[in-house]
């Protein structure tokens, strides 16, 4: 069964995770069918690029998403903008 899950890479104290389409029966940080983002939690604003064009194909093809993915996505793919973002366009829309 294929998954879809993070693989961690990095340094130690700097971790960076990749997106990635792979047979649960591999290790983690084995072969990976296909490369579908990168996750970076240190940064900030945190950093998530998702296609989710591939995520939607794979999961048709009987992909299962892992418990943290499946929360990344359904967080969408503007996770990169500030959190406060959608305040700021409330209050734009206010005024305007």
């Amino acid at each position: 069964m294929l998954k879809i899950r993070l693989r961690r890479m990095g340094a130690r104290n700097n971790p960076f995770y990749r997106v990635v389409v792979s047979d649960s029966r591999r290790v983690p940080t084995g072969r990976a069918v296909e490369e579908i983002g990168f996750y970076d939690p240190t940064t900030e604003p945190v950093t998530l690029k998702v296609d989710t064009e591939r995520v939607e194909y794979w999961v048709g093809q009987g992909a299962q998403l892992s418990p943290t993915v499946a929360k990344l996505v359904s967080q969408g793919a503007p996770a990169s903008a500030p959190a406060d973002a959608p305040a700021e366009e409330a209050a734009a829309a206010e005024q305007g």
